[in-house]
């Protein structure tokens, strides 16, 4: 049996900023110039990077956005519920897993410049995915939610946004 401490341990992962635990597994050493990057870059970036994610269940992923595409891939545990509201306020709630049978899907596109929050699903001891993020994730381009701000925005989900938020 897989059990969370085993996969921290094995792949030394580190308390997440967000929540949960998480390793960088891969940085380009590629970089794009500013000039090639939207303006709300405004610097160069890597062309990609990568983690591995773990959250386990009374654990959350607090919502936060980034500049950049970000490309969730589940690996093991049981369901991720990924919250992510758009522009127009728009909620969507996703469920990453292996039981395709219920609707879960192994990959998912949060677009850039979403606000999005994830917590492993109520039956989920749990989830264990990667993120790849194009042009790669740097803690400039990472805005944390603050729940009253955002509930304002959204007034419409703000028990979620309460839940979500630290």
């Amino acid at each position: 049996m897989l059990y969370p401490t085993d996969i921290i341990q094995q792949f030394q992962l580190l308390p997440h900023p967000e929540g949960g635990w998480y390793k960088e597994t891969y940085r380009s050493t590629e970089m794009l110039e500013a000039h090639q990057l939207p303006q709300r870059f405004g610097g160069q970036r890597s062309m990609a990077t990568a983690i591995y994610f773990l959250l386990e269940q009374g654990n959350f992923s607090a919502f936060h956005k980034i500049k950049s595409d970000e490309c969730w891939h589940f690996y093991a545990g049981q369901g991720l519920d990924i919250y992510i509201l758009d522009e127009e306020g728009m909620l969507t709630i996703t469920r990453l897993g292996n039981n395709i049978a219920a609707g879960e899907c192994f990959q998912l596109v949060v677009p850039a410049n979403h606000w999005f929050a994830s917590k492993p699903a109520t039956d989920s001891s749990f989830s264990f995915v990667g993120c790849t993020v194009a042009p790669g994730f740097d803690f400039l381009d990472f805005e944390l939610a603050d729940a009253n701000t955002l509930s304002a925005q959204y007034p419409q989900h703000q028990q979620c946004v309460y839940q979500l938020c630290r």
